[in-house]
């Protein structure tokens, strides 16, 4: 009974969330079943707990990469997947592993939007992924890549 009502509270929260979507939100007749389409991109949250490089691995399985943030708009809608869990720490695509210090997106986007928390990033050599709903700003945090996350994919829309 408990599995039915968290479902039927989390189809609520999605439901309601829809309504406030950032213009260039909809249901997707683009992305596969299940996703999420927003302006050229189709997202999707998975709930599994993995590491970094897992979870991004499991992205390429489903022809997709550790999402990419390209704007504050975009990172509302990539937040609101994540609503539901109440906003919990979840992997996204950035990493300095290649550079100490040097950013960028999995999926080669340019690294050109931030949404740091303050005194982010720190602990150089030792934090080298990126998560997002960091504290009570839910920002970014950089974090030691074999913590186990949640993590939200995003491919292209082909058309």
């Amino acid at each position: 009974m408990l599995t039915v009502s968290f479902l039927l509270s989390s189809l609520m929260a999605l439901t309601l969330g829809a309504a406030a979507q950032p213009r260039g939100y909809k249901v997707s007749t683009s992305c596969p079943c299940g996703w999420t389409e927003y302006q050229d991109r189709c997202y999707i949250f998975v709930p599994e707990l993995m590491t970094w490089s897992e979870a991004q691995r499991n992205c390429q399985s489903m022809r997709a990469n550790l999402v990419s943030v390209r704007s504050f708009e975009e990172y509302t809608v990539i937040q609101k997947l994540t609503a539901f869990t109440g906003y919990r720490n979840t992997w996204i695509g950035g990493s300095d592993a290649q550079q100490e210090g040097y950013w960028f997106w999995i999926d080669g986007s340019p690294f050109t939007y931030t949404n740091w928390c303050p005194q982010q990033p720190d602990q150089p050599g030792l934090q080298k992924c990126i998560q997002m709903n960091y504290g009570d700003h839910k920002c970014w945090d950089d974090t030691k890549c074999d913590t186990m996350y949640p993590s939200i994919c995003a491919k292209r829309i082909l058309g």
